[in-house]
Formats: structure tokens, C-alpha cells, sequence
């Protein structure tokens, strides 16, 4: 009888100090506060959007969405997305893979991990296509390498020169064969590409490895990275396994790869659209006019 009382009185005690505290809990926003992850620097989200999503500590270069990069690089207005509706089937019958892209159409607002387009950039005309990390680490599929490869056919006939973000995690697996074939159906298209005389110009963001890296990404007439980014091929650790030789600490960052040839030069966010409009001029394509901001 003693041991009922007592919990019955432990109850309402806990009860009460658990509305006490309930009371004294302040609601944070979600969105709030950016910790940045590489240096544990903490702002506001407002400031951190503000400054391109760039920490005003370290530099550190935040993932973008495909509409914050077009917002960023392309003239106000001027973006006139191609094949909006070409979508993944499944060539291999991967389980649930239907779900899978259907959910990621869903969360992205796109339907594959890449979008391309032609806009102005600066008043210059150019065809781009940019990767979204968000839709299955923007894999290399079957649908991402037709849009690739269009893109190019259409900066060809048009005589406009081509510029790629990149940020990828290679090939897509849940298309086996389809997406290794990819890397050969755009390295082709880009090869016509160059060969009527057109520039093509690839931005590397975080990250940029496999399969994408050893095809369209690399073969870029002027390759440009965001600050120390991470651009590869193999993970590290299975570099490191198959060499038996520890690798640099900054082995597959944008800075070693400019050091050793790989990358042409580094750009921060803040200044690649004007950067890549310096670039466009410079290879002589004309202004169609105005910049619309």
C-alpha cells in the first residue's frame, strides 16, 4: 500500500517538474543556425545564404541545389530548360528502383540528378547543365548521359559553347551496364562538340569522383574547381589498400589538383559568374545583350 502511494506521488511530481521545463524550453527555428562542418564555425542561415553558402570562416563551400547554382550563375529569367521530362526506367529490374527515382523526382523538383538548359550568363549565351548532389548523389545514369549528350548535339548545331557543373558520386549502379556505357556516349558527344570549334568549360564542386570524373568532367577545355573540393575517382581508402602507400593529406583536393596539372585553376563562388563571362568573351562569342539581374 506504502509502494502504491509512493509512486503515485513520484508521478505527480515528475509530472509537474516536466510541465516546468516544458515551460522553460525555447523554439529554435529548424532553419535558423549553419554549423559548418569543417571548421564548427556557427552563423545564421540568413548571413549564410547571404554569402553564397560559403563559411565566413574556413571558406568552406556548401552543396547548392541545381536552382540555388542556376540563381547564382545564369541571367535573371533567361534559363530555358531542355528535355524537363525524360525520366529513369529501369533497365536492369533493380528492386524498388521505381520508388526510389519517384520519391527523388518528389524531394528535388526535377527529375533527374542533372538539368541542363541554355541561359545568358553576363548577356552571353551558353548551354548548361548542372548536377544535384540531392538526387542519388547525382549518379551517372542512363537519363543523366542522354541529357548530357543533347545538350552537347545542341550547343553543336548552334555554335554555343558548353558549361558543366559537376558533383557526383560516379556511375549508378541500379543501371549497371546502361550508366557505364554513359561515359562513352557523352566523351562522343563532346568530341563532335570540339571539334566544330566549341568551347566547353567544366565547374568541379563537391564531390566530383568515378565514373564522371574519368569521362565528361576531365575533358573540359578549361577545368575549373571551387575551393578545396573533392574531386577523384577511387575512394581513398581503397586507393591507400591497392598501393599499400599512404597518400597525402590533401591527395584528391581541388588545391593538389591544380598543383599537379589536373585543374586549371580555382574559382570561388563569388566570382565564377563573373569568371566564366570573362572566359566566354574571351574565346569570342558575342553579347546578345543586356544583363537581366
Amino acid at each position: 500500500m506504502l509502494e502504491d502511494l509512493f509512486k503515485i506521488v513520484k508521478d505527480r511530481f515528475n509530472d509537474e517538474k516536466a510541465e516546468q521545463n516544458d515551460e522553460k524550453k525555447v523554439e529554435i527555428p529548424k532553419d535558423l543556425l549553419f554549423k559548418c562542418p569543417r571548421c564548427g564555425t556557427v552563423i545564421y542561415m540568413e548571413d549564410f545564404e547571404k554569402n553564397k553558402k560559403v563559411c565566413i570562416n574556413c571558406n568552406y563551400h556548401a552543396r547548392l541545389t541545381w536552382t540555388e547554382r542556376l540563381e547564382m550563375t545564369a541571367d535573371k529569367d533567361s534559363f530555358i530548360e531542355f528535355d524537363a521530362g525524360m525520366t529513369s526506367l529501369n533497365p536492369i529490374e533493380f528492386p524498388e528502383y521505381e520508388k526510389k527515382i519517384a520519391a527523388l523526382q518528389e524531394q528535388c523538383g526535377t527529375k533527374e540528378a542533372i538539368v541542363t538548359g541554355e541561359c545568358t550568363i553576363h548577356g552571353y549565351r551558353a548551354v548548361i547543365g548542372i548536377m544535384d548532389s540531392r538526387f542519388m548523389m547525382a549518379s551517372m545514369g542512363s537519363v543523366v548521359g542522354e541529357k548530357i549528350t543533347r545538350a552537347f548535339e545542341y550547343a553543336e548545331r548552334n555554335k554555343l559553347p558548353v558549361i558543366m557543373f559537376t558533383a557526383s558520386g560516379g556511375a549508378r549502379m541500379q543501371e549497371g551496364i546502361v550508366s557505364l556505357m554513359q561515359m562513352a556516349k557523352t566523351s562522343g558527344a563532346i568530341a563532335r562538340h570540339s571539334r566544330a570549334g566549341q568551347l566547353y568549360i567544366t565547374v568541379m564542386t563537391d564531390p566530383t569522383t568515378g565514373g564522371v570524373t574519368a569521362s565528361f568532367a576531365s575533358i573540359g577545355d578549361i577545368i575549373i574547381a571551387e575551393p578545396k573540393v573533392l574531386i577523384g575517382f577511387a575512394g581513398r581508402r581503397v586507393i591507400q589498400g591497392t598501393i599499400k602507400q599512404q597518400l597525402p593529406d590533401d591527395f584528391q583536393s581541388a588545391e593538389f589538383l591544380l598543383e599537379h596539372g589536373f585543374v586549371d585553376m580555382i574559382i570561388e563562388r563569388r566570382e565564377m559568374r563573373k569568371t566564366l563571362a570573362r572566359l566566354l568573351k574571351m574565346h569570342n562569342y558575342p553579347k546578345e545583350g543586356a544583363v537581366n539581374e
